[in-house]
């Protein structure tokens, strides 16, 4: 079945979404890594001062935490957005796509980067190898989330269980997905006005601060339309 072009690009939509939280969550897990690798270090000989990054303006480095919340909460919203669509199926499913993908840039990773593929989220590197190593690798799993449902019976199960149990708490997901976004948008904010005042807008921080304006307003979104509320489970 040829899809529609509202079609597509409906589910371009969703999957950009789903691509940007995993690049926030990318973004997030190398920024609080490098912090408390720190601390674990020197922690042993000095007490670690008050963690204040982008500081006036930004009051605890810890709200990161809180950035990569907003992004895992606005996974499954996006996600279904585009599984409610009938695009047909192009030779094989979604999730093979996500696994090639997967596969050829572990491989290219390994290949053209001296960055061990286990610590590739971890480092601090401005190499362009890496860097496209750590995107399309983000496109993969981004893939794979799409159709994850796919990939086998048993995950399917797996998926509706924690379906149902993200339904008993449903409005509490609902509210701090508000709460998370909010804190997002402030964190964005944060970054904003200390790059500008330090003149440090780089394009790592361009990029950070770009996917976490979307996180915040996608949250928003999804908050407005009621999204964890109207979700349903199977009797």
């Amino acid at each position: 079945m040829v899809c529609s072009a509202w079609i597509l690009l409906k589910k371009s939509f969703s999957l950009a979404l789903i691509l940007n939280s995993m690049i926030t969550l990318a973004s997030v897990v190398g920024i609080l890594y490098s912090f408390y690798y720190s601390w674990v270090l020197y922690s042993f000989y000095n007490a670690w001062p008050y963690w204040k990054p982008y500081s006036p303006y930004l009051i605890n480095g810890n709200l990161f935490l809180i950035v990569g919340a907003a992004a895992l909460i606005n996974i499954f919203p996006s996600a279904s957005i585009g599984r409610c669509l009938h695009t047909g199926r192009l030779w094989f499913h979604h999730y093979v796509y996500g696994f090639f993908v997967i596969f050829s840039s572990a491989i290219f990773v390994i290949v053209a980067t001296s960055v061990s593929l286990l610590s590739l989220f971890f480092v601090n590197s401005a190499n362009v190898s890496v860097n496209a190593g750590r995107f399309f690798i983000l496109i993969g799993l981004t893939l794979l989330i799409d159709d994850l449902p796919d990939v086998s019976k048993r995950v399917e199960s797996a998926l509706n269980r924690l379906k149902s149990k993200f339904y008993q708490i449903r409005k509490a997901i609902h509210g701090l997905q508000l709460i998370t976004g909010l804190l997002t948008f402030y964190v964005f904010l944060a970054i904003a006005a200390s790059s500008i005042q330090h003149h440090s807008l780089t394009i790592s921080n361009s990029l950070t601060m770009g996917t976490m304006l979307i996180t915040s307003l996608t949250a928003f979104a999804f908050v407005k339309r009621k999204a964890w509320l109207k979700i349903s489970v199977s009797k």
